[in-house]
């Protein structure tokens, strides 16, 4: 009980904390919308990395690594992680060219480029997609609530959103890049003060290790194909990821971006170990948890570790959880303003009724957002959707739009539709998984690309002109 009570008093501090950096952030730091939306463009290398790796660094990277690590991954569980840090290295490459755009949305370099229509329809893909990761991250912050105190799931549910509502609402950008760094600070040390104390309570590695079959601790167990596959994945979705991209957007200058996804690479590799290593001292002293190990992280911590480190694991899962809450909602809301209502008629609002109107969207979407965590969905069956949809289309018409000048308006228009076609026929075909090594996906930005390519080819034969620059700053009837 007193272990239970320390635990508590930990993340209770800890969210009454980023009620505080929200609220002094809105009062002295907000002044236009761009301070809202963008952190004013002034973030530094260590802000923008810390950002960038809280905002993939989730409750599945956390206690569902434990989980993977605990059952048939075993130590290549590592790879879940480790694959997002690979995917940042080319990710590098890409991020001066992002910020050079001097854009808000991802929606609206699309439109720079092939127009009007590729813009919306890029945007209402990402909400769409926004909607349903902000509602299964809420959902995951309130069940660990909810499992910590014993209050009824809605209720932790309701308590988690509200705090996310708060604290983004409040502050904006910057009190959510603010809240990432003290995020992920705090899931990095509590998972690094944590693990060798687990360890030294379970015997030593020596005795983990023995006590494990040698196939648990093979580093390549789930295949070469599986671990590719997942580099591509996460460099699809980061490439194309609204959260992604605003960070980039965020930095104070090119370098810094590109220094940043560096930096990021590095804290998410460090990162991935520890699970896996909680995972696997679970399974060795206690192989027979329920539900195949979903909470083996926890079990193991609570059994061989002080309840001031339990406390700081139980405020780790939390800030894994909120600091992806808080990024899609704050996006989500962005494109809403930008690229759907001052598109469509609300290019006479001031500056302050933007940050207003922006304000007000993440109330209303964080609100529809709980009700629908309320229905039970299945978690992961929401963000396999939502990472797709929001990638698949976008991916070439985005990413292979800020390289290929010559690209012309038809390659990135019809990019857009072949990509979700193609994703939602494989995420059919293959019931969200892998189907010969593919994920939905990966499928969905490779027919994007494919046709991306094609169109451009068969223009170029033709003498179809290339579409307008995605680095041509925006000067008419744009107010961010």
């Amino acid at each position: 009980m007193v272990l239970q009570t320390q635990a508590i008093i930990i993340v209770v501090a800890y969210l009454i904390g980023m009620l505080v950096v929200g609220f002094i952030v809105g009062k002295l730091k907000i002044k236009d919308s761009s301070d809202y939306m963008l952190a004013g463009r002034r973030m530094g290398l260590f802000m923008v990395a810390f950002s960038l790796s809280a905002n993939n660094i989730g409750g599945g990277s956390t206690t569902g690594l434990a989980q993977k690590a605990f059952g048939d991954w075993g130590m290549s569980a590592i790879w879940y992680v480790l694959a997002a840090s690979a995917a940042m290295i080319p990710l590098a490459y890409f991020a001066p060219k992002i910020r050079q755009t001097m854009a808000v949305t991802i929606p609206e370099v699309v439109g720079r480029r092939f127009g009007k229509i590729s813009s919306t329809f890029t945007a209402v893909l990402g909400i769409l997609s926004l909607f349903c990761l902000t509602s299964s991250q809420i959902a995951a912050s309130g069940s660990v609530v909810a499992s910590l105190t014993g209050i009824p799931t809605n209720v932790a549910l309701v308590i988690a959103g509200a705090v996310v509502i708060l604290y983004t609402t409040f502050g904006g950008m910057i009190a959510d890049q603010i809240s990432d760094l003290v995020q992920f600070a705090i899931i990095l040390v509590g998972l690094a003060v944590a693990t060798p104390i687990v360890i030294h309570g379970c015997g030593g590695w020596d005795a983990i290790s023995a006590a494990l079959p040698p196939v648990q601790l093979d580093f390549t167990k789930i295949g070469w194909v599986t671990i590719i596959g997942y580099i591509f994945n996460y460099f699809c979705t980061f490439l194309a990821g609204p959260e992604m991209v605003s960070r980039f957007e965020t930095a104070k200058d090119e370098k810094t971006a590109r220094q940043a996804s560096w930096v990021s690479a590095i804290l998410m590799a460090a990162m991935s170990i520890f699970p896996t290593l909680l995972g696997l001292a679970a399974l060795a002293t206690m192989p027979d948890l329920a539900d195949g190990g979903k909470n083996a992280m926890m079990a193991v911590t609570t059994a061989h570790a002080p309840a001031f480190i339990v406390g700081m694991i139980s405020a780790a899962i939390i800030c894994a959880t909120m600091s992806s809450a808080d990024s899609n909602l704050l996006c989500m809301s962005t494109m809403i303003m930008n690229d759907l209502y001052l598109e469509y008629g609300g290019k006479k609002l001031s500056d302050k009724k933007i940050i207003t109107y922006t304000r007000a969207c993440n109330v209303i979407a964080a609100v529809i957002a709980m009700l629908i965590a309320m229905f039970g969905v299945p978690i992961v069956t929401m963000n396999t959707f939502a990472f797709g949809i929001r990638c698949a289309g976008p991916f070439a018409a985005y990413g292979l739009g800020l390289i290929v000048p010559k690209a012309t308006k038809n390659s990135g228009i019809l990019s857009l539709f072949g990509g979700t076609i193609g994703f939602c026929f494989w995420q059919v075909l293959s019931g969200g998984g892998f189907k010969f090594g593919i994920l939905p996906v990966v499928f969905g930005c490779t027919v994007s690309a494919a046709v991306f390519f094609i169109v451009n080819f068969i223009e170029w034969k033709r003498g179809v002109q290339p579409a307008p620059s995605a680095y041509i700053e925006k000067t008419d009837n744009s107010q961010l």
